[in-house]
């Protein structure tokens, strides 16, 4: 991701992953895999549940880090950071797209 002008990126999420609660944990599932490859479920933590949740095409990457930093104690800068490595790993397997 280009770091450059990252901050007034958007996403959005790719038709392909829908997202489940289950048991209490949400995870991402890829609907075009066949359920036998485990290694393409994705399992999500709080602040990465909330920024999938944020992913909608109409909010930067600044934004979401904003309201990341609102929302859970952390500084600007590990919010970007985690905001921006989250992306990253969502991007390498399809899971957004830039909007």
């Amino acid at each position: 991701m280009d770091t450059a002008d990252h901050r007034s990126q958007r996403f959005d999420k790719s038709p392909s992953i829908v997202a489940r609660e289950i048991a209490g944990e949400t995870i991402l599932v890829p609907i075009r895999k066949t359920v036998g490859e485990i290694d393409s479920i994705y399992a999500l933590n709080k602040v990465a549940r909330r920024i999938w949740d944020l992913l909608d095409g109409q909010k930067s990457v600044g934004q979401i880090r904003d309201i990341i930093v609102d929302e859970f104690e952390t500084s600007p800068e590990e919010a970007e950071a985690d905001v921006l490595e989250f992306l990253q790993q969502l991007e390498q397997v399809g899971a957004v797209r830039q909007a």
